[in-house]
């Protein structure tokens, strides 16, 4: 009887019969047509006989008169023996009165599959069992710094809303989302720092920032801004500083909080860009004004303690920070205010040269100087006294046209459909009707 404990290889083969058969049928073809096949040294009676091969397991199923089943035999032999005992058995085509066919589909390496067990053991071994060792120096410096952020941060209200020990005393307070924003900014110094607990701010943070200079300090994400719209408005809120892109207050390093807080921006700039109502606006104003005593000034927490060289580097960033955000949306705002300008200036010429293959030469005022098929429009460019500002036709803009009247100095170039133009001036408002 095989060891299992010096089992090496399992062949693994699949076997198919045409006709009804049995497993001590296909155990007897196969001890009887190997042997002698390939020498004494590999026949499977004398190698069962001494231990060097197990218990052939044979496995069959019979339906509608086929046959079909696997076999599994355990070798204790090496890589090539293996090998051909395991081909010595596709030749067997006959088992009992049925005509079969046996393919050896895999050869599994039992040593294969206990490396894997002895992987897996000691991953779990040195998780469970190593975790309790002594940390290091700096883990155990680490974990005392954490165990006293958790000691100074205190609750507010019957909520029990996370909040910095100097929250209550301090002038200017920090509302940020959550409880690890608090403990992150404590960990920092930045002691006086309350959470909202996400987009349902609490009453009493909203009761408190009535009462105190107040810079919502939220993450970098879509979460963040829909916190600041819903302070702006339940809440008194008089500068907004937002994480970099991507980031949590949470993550942040004390270069980056520093940073942040220094580049916020008081409430007035940025009600536009989070669309806060008209009758809303008067009133952030008016608190606002009525905190800090009608003036405009930024006043940043007491707990922030800066060295000259760090108050250096703040104050560069600050006159670097002239363009918030609201000042591209400004931007994108006019550019589309001259579009619609544009649109309606030229729509009454468009519509009437629709389908004539003409064109029209404006003046400054946008009135008529000359109208000329399009096959002549080159021509008529080339031609022109200078006094000639837009033009307006039926036809593709090219590249050629372009040109043209880039030398001519058109300003508005509006045509039916844009060709294949690679250079356009970046004085010149180039437009496809069909695109207006």
């Amino acid at each position: 009887m095989q060891n299992s404990d010096t089992t090496k290889y399992i062949i693994h083969a699949r076997i198919k019969a045409d006709g009804v058969i049995e497993r001590p049928d296909v155990i007897g073809a196969i001890f009887g047509q190997t042997e002698g096949l390939i020498g004494a040294d590999l026949d499977l009676r004398e190698l069962q006989r001494s231990g060097r091969i197990g218990r052939l397991e044979v496995n069959i199923k019979s339906n509608m008169g086929k046959s079909i089943g696997t076999i599994e035999i355990p070798s204790s032999l090496d890589k090539v023996e293996t090998a051909v005992l395991a081909s010595s058995l596709e030749t067997i085509d006959r088992i009992g009165p049925c005509i079969a066919n046996i393919n050896i589909s895999k050869i599994e390496d039992v040593r294969t599959s206990k490396r894997k067990k002895v992987i897996e053991r000691a991953k779990q071994i040195l998780h469970e069992m190593f975790d309790e060792m002594l940390p290091e120096s700096q883990e155990i410096t680490d974990e005392v710094r954490q165990s006293l952020r958790i000691e100074e941060i205190t609750a507010y209200g019957k909520e029990n809303i996370p909040m910095g020990p100097n929250v209550i005393d301090s002038d200017a307070i920090i509302v940020v989302e959550g409880r690890a924003d608090v403990l992150n900014l404590l960990r920092y110094g930045i002691k006086n720092a309350i959470a909202v607990g996400g987009t349902n701010v609490p009453q009493p943070v909203i009761e408190l920032c009535k009462k105190k200079t107040v810079t919502a300090f939220t993450d970098g994400d879509r979460g963040g801004e829909l916190i600041i719209k819903e302070l702006l408005q339940v809440a008194d809120v008089d500068y907004i500083a937002r994480a970099p892109d991507g980031k949590g207050v949470e993550e942040l390093v004390q270069k980056e909080i520093l940073k942040s807080l220094r580049q916020k921006v008081p409430v007035e700039q940025a009600l536009d860009y989070y669309q806060v109502s008209k009758k809303r606006r008067v009133a952030i104003v008016e608190a606002t004004k009525k905190k800090i005593g009608g003036k405009s000034e930024h006043v940043v927490s007491e707990e922030i303690e800066l060295s000259p060289k760090e108050e250096l580097i703040v104050l560069e960033q600050i006159a670097e920070h002239d363009r918030p955000k609201i000042s591209e949306e400004i931007r994108e705002g006019r550019e589309e205010i001259e579009k619609e300008e544009k649109e309606s200036i030229f729509q009454e010429h468009i519509e009437q040269l629709s389908g004539t293959l003409s064109a029209r030469l404006l003046d400054e005022s946008n009135s008529i100087i000359n109208e000329v098929p399009v096959r002549d429009l080159a021509s008529a460019l080339k031609g022109s006294n200078g006094h000639v500002t837009s033009v307006v036709f039926d036809g593709v803009i090219t590249q050629r046209i372009v040109d043209i009247a880039s030398a001519k100095g058109i300003v508005n170039l509006i045509g039916a459909k844009m060709g294949n133009v690679v250079k356009s001036p970046a004085s010149m408002h180039i437009e496809a009707s069909s695109e207006l």
